[in-house]
C-alpha cells in the first residue's frame, strides 16, 4: 500500500470509529466524548475520566490504540486492520476496551 493510500484509510478508519462511538452514545448508556486532532482520536470516558487514544502511524502503515489494558498495533491486512501480536482485529479489540473502560457493553462496527 502507497502512503497516500494507507493515509486515506487511516482517515476513513478514525471517522468510521468516531462515527460508530457516537451511534453507541446515542442507542445506550456509553458515555464518551470523541475529539479528533489530526491523526489522533481521543475518547474520553465521562465517568470515570479515562482515555482511549487511537492514532495512525504512517511511517509504520499502522492504526496504533492506547488503552487501560494496554498498547496495541494493528496493519491492514485481508481487509481488516489486525494486531501485529495476537491477530485479533480492531473493531473487536476496541469494543472489548471501549465496553471495558466504559462499563457498558459496546459493539461497534467495523471500519
Amino acid at each position: 500500500m502507497t502512503e497516500s493510500e494507507f493515509l486515506v484509510r487511516a482517515e476513513s478508519t478514525l471517522g468510521a470509529i468516531e462515527a460508530a462511538l457516537e451511534r453507541a452514545v446515542e442507542s445506550s448508556d456509553l458515555d464518551v466524548e470523541c475529539s479528533r486532532s489530526g491523526n489522533v482520536l481521543e475518547i474520553e470516558f465521562i465517568d470515570n475520566g479515562s482515555k482511549i487514544i487511537v492514532n495512525s502511524q504512517a511511517p509504520m502503515q499502522q492504526m496504533w490504540v492506547a488503552a487501560k489494558s494496554g498498547g496495541f498495533h494493528y496493519k491492514f491486512q485481508d481487509a481488516h486492520w489486525i494486531n501485529t501480536r495476537d491477530g485479533s482485529e480492531l473493531h473487536a479489540a476496541l469494543s472489548r476496551m471501549v465496553s471495558e473502560q466504559g462499563g457498558v457493553g459496546v459493539a461497534l462496527g467495523g471500519f
